[in-house]
């Protein structure tokens, strides 16, 4: 089966650094630093079945400015699979967060925490733990919820009314454990309908694909185990630091009804973007928005400072223009409903 070809921009950058990290019960974390030494930190958390890869077309936007930092969710890509189902929480998540923002951010500094999915979960579990708290200026929930994800999510469809039927089909299409198998006509289509915005572009629907079937069975089951029986209300609610929500208008793991539920749980909402035609993995469907959105947070509550090495800048600067013209000539000759570029939709938050 042929593979489609990556955009550039979804191509890992080399990171500066890399680091293992271990977490409370010994869980070895693999994380990476990119950007530039000495610029304000962002710390970047990836969703169920995604990898540090996930964030790679939003560190190509931000390492020009910011020192970034992304990790693999235990279990997910380099990082270590837990020994037992019981190392399998949202307990698990926020002391993974924990140890990472201990390792990356010096005390008495902080950084901007961004989240998708699964990472805006561990953002909200994590959210009363000092560590956490004490390390973090902003945040952003993106394409995320943090409860009830079986009542809302929208993959099977609509003719099916009965909730409690609806409940059921979705958990058993989320807790299977039957493999993937090589990525195919098939599930290409099946993970596009339920991950992605209808007008995504087929080479970013190809990353997301690919990512899917590289996490491992068990793994997959037993995050989405958890997934079934969320509740991060409290962390949600203890999530004390300014903190935007962005999500895609045609999202159907985490539909924008749960943006809407977190913004006024929020004690300090700074906003509400919501993404026309786009699905779930909205920093992949639309990165240059997720990026701007992020680097808003990081503008208004983080403090500038001097970036270590101006060579290095603008390195990075011409690395990421050169994605974004890479990107440019992969899609160019494709004829992009309107939904597909519709401008996002900004929801203030007074």
């Amino acid at each position: 089966m042929s593979r489609r070809p990556i955009p550039a921009d979804c191509l890992q950058p080399v990171p500066a650094e890399e680091l293992a990290v271990r977490s409370a019960d010994g869980t070895r974390l693999h994380v990476e630093v990119h950007g530039q030494p000495g610029a304000p930190t962002v710390v970047l958390a990836h969703g169920w079945t995604c990898t540090t890869h996930f964030w790679a077309p939003v560190i190509h936007r931000l390492a020009d400015r910011y020192r970034v930092v992304v990790y693999d969710q235990r279990g997910h890509g380099r990082s270590e699979i837990p020994s037992s189902r019981a190392r399998y929480s949202t307990r698990a998540l926020a002391e993974d967060l924990a140890a990472v923002l201990t390792r990356v951010v010096p005390e008495g500094e902080r950084a901007v925490l961004a989240g998708h999915s699964m990472g805006g979960m561990t953002i909200m579990a994590g959210a009363a733990r000092p560590e956490v708290a004490g390390r973090t200026a902003a945040a952003l929930l993106i394409s995320t919820g943090p409860s009830d994800l079986l009542t809302e999510v929208r993959i099977v469809p609509d003719a099916v009314r009965p909730p409690g039927l609806r409940r059921f089909l979705h958990r058993q299409v989320l807790r299977s454990r039957l493999p993937l198998g090589p990525v195919g006509p098939v599930s290409r289509a099946g993970l596009k309908y339920a991950i992605m915005g209808a007008d995504a572009p087929a080479e970013r629907t190809e990353v997301a694909v690919r990512m899917a079937h590289a996490c491992r069975t068990g793994v997959r089951a037993n995050w989405a185990r958890v997934l079934d029986r969320l509740d991060v209300r409290p962390g949600l609610a203890r999530l004390a630091v300014p903190t935007a929500v962005v999500v895609g208008a045609e999202d159907r793991l985490t539909p924008p009804v749960h943006a809407h539920r977190m913004v006024a749980a929020l004690a300090d909402p700074q906003g509400l973007l919501l993404l026309p035609g786009v699905g779930h993995m909205a920093p992949l469907e639309r990165p240059a928005e997720v990026a701007a959105e992020i680097d808003r947070m990081a503008t208004a509550h983080l403090p500038a400072r001097p970036v270590a090495d101006s060579a290095a800048t603008a390195a990075t600067a011409d690395s990421a223009a050169t994605a974004d013209s890479a990107e440019s000539a992969a899609t160019a000759g494709t004829d992009l409903p309107a939904a597909a570029t519709a401008d996002p939709e900004r929801t203030a938050v007074a």
